[in-house]
């Protein structure tokens, strides 16, 4: 299994100091989140993006993705009445995918509860319909770029637009294309009736990213889940790609987040699985 870890854990460092212990730590690619560079993605020039591609490349890294896509932005909503809203979100959306295309990533994670919840006067399946059209441009030019735009189901405290990984399934679903999946969230899924495994073995395989995290909002390791049968669960449906270290809470710092979370994970996915 590959192992990634999110930037903005490393609050205050330069993405030198951050991809160095990155890679010393062991892990295989970062996953960025665009807030920590720029306001807007668009603001990001190509040198700078060719920049941080090649400065990943020499730390051995690679760049997974990028992921809390809408934060921090403003005038941008997938289910907001206003059509020029929407249509505003779906060309910043495309603009996010050449953004992860440049620095050589290949998962775009659209989670963003306050810009995707339902507003005022909005019914679900107005919702659903906008946000359906909101995508298809996006996800077109995922295809060109070679990128997988990732729908996050978040849990109802989050948002009320798409809840469980089987609601996101049936959006992404829609679209019929490899290039838009879902991503599955530990602390997301434990807000749902079903165990963990049970979700990844019946959301298999629309699904195409994990993050390893705890409901405490800290990392593995840091709470209570046992990442013994999630390992299990992603063996057995035969999952290839990046399980990566998404935190919320950071109170025991960047160094004690990403050793411990690592190793957490490691020990995890290194016990003996049972046979096919």
């Amino acid at each position: 299994m590959k192992f990634a870890i999110c930037n903005e854990i490393f609050q205050g460092w330069t993405m030198e100091q951050t991809m160095a212990f990155a890679a010393q730590a062991g892990y295989d690619a970062l996953e960025i989140a665009p807030f920590t560079l720029a306001a807007l993605v668009t603001d990001v020039p190509a040198v700078e993006r060719q920049r941080l591609r090649d400065a990943a490349a020499r730390h051995g890294l690679s760049i997974s993705g990028v992921h809390w896509v809408l934060a921090k932005t403003e005038g941008l909503h997938l289910t907001h009445p206003d059509a020029g809203v929407r249509q505003r979100t779906s060309r910043y959306l495309c603009a996010l995918v050449d953004f992860c295309a440049d620095l050589g990533g290949s998962v775009v994670v659209v989670g963003s509860p306050k810009q995707r919840s339902r507003l005022p006067g909005v019914s679900p399946l107005q919702a659903w319909e906008w946000a359906t059209a909101v995508f298809r441009e996006p996800v077109m030019r995922a295809e060109q770029r070679s990128v997988t735009l990732c729908l996050e189901p978040l849990a109802p405290t989050e948002t009320d637009f798409i809840n469980t990984a089987a609601e996101a399934i049936q959006f992404v679903d829609q679209l019929h294309t490899p290039h838009f999946k879902i991503i599955l969230d530990v602390k997301a899924m434990s807000a749902e009736a079903k165990p963990i495994p049970q979700i990844i073995r019946e959301s298999w395989p629309q699904f195409a990213y994990f993050h390893a995290n705890d409901p405490n909002l800290k990392g593995p390791g840091f709470g209570a889940v046992d990442f013994g049968p999630i390992a299990t669960a992603l063996h057995e449906v035969g999952y290839r790609g990046y399980v990566s270290v998404e935190v919320f809470n950071f109170d025991e710092g960047p160094r004690v987040i990403a050793t411990r979370s690592l190793e957490c994970l490691r020990a995890a996915f290194s016990r003996p699985q049972p046979p096919a």
